[in-house]
């Protein structure tokens, strides 16, 4: 994991250093930086608006008494987007956009969602769930007519 962490921070600053030496070369330097500055201001912006959005889909998740599982991934992702548009970069700027994209972040999240299923256990504290069949006699109905008066 480590070599390969090290081996993304070496590799994407050399490949977003030659696509900017090129695209400088061809387009020039000022129309250049205009790009970068442009893609992150939208960049920021597009991430506050879909970070809104999922946070609101938490809420109403977590209103409704539901596990807001997806909201959550969804929000890492926009987070992750955000972290890479604000990166300076053509290479980070195209993952960054297409991380905001629903449909693409709807494909990660499920990719993502199958990943993190395989390698995480849920439990919980506390006596575990029986039926009042296999429960003791002391859990299970009477058998008696009670009428309360």
């Amino acid at each position: 994991m480590l070599k390969a962490l090290l081996l993304l921070f070496i590799l994407i600053p050399l490949a977003e250093l030659g696509i900017f030496m090129s695209l400088g070369s061809q387009i020039g330097l000022g129309p250049t930086i205009a790009i970068i500055i442009i893609t992150g201001f939208l960049g920021a912006a597009l991430t506050k608006t879909q970070g809104a959005k999922a946070l609101a889909k938490f809420r109403a998740s977590m209103a409704q008494g539901q596990l807001p599982h997806r909201e959550i991934i969804d929000g890492v992702l926009i987070l992750l987007a955000g972290a890479v548009l604000l990166t300076p970069g053509f290479l980070t700027d195209t993952i960054g956009f297409a991380l905001l994209v629903p449909p693409i972040r709807q494909t990660l999240r499920g990719v993502l969602a199958h990943y993190l299923a395989s390698r995480v256990k849920v439990s919980f504290n506390g006596p575990p769930a029986q039926s009042p069949d296999a429960a003791g006699p002391e859990l299970k109905t009477p058998k008696t007519r009670v009428i309360d008066v």
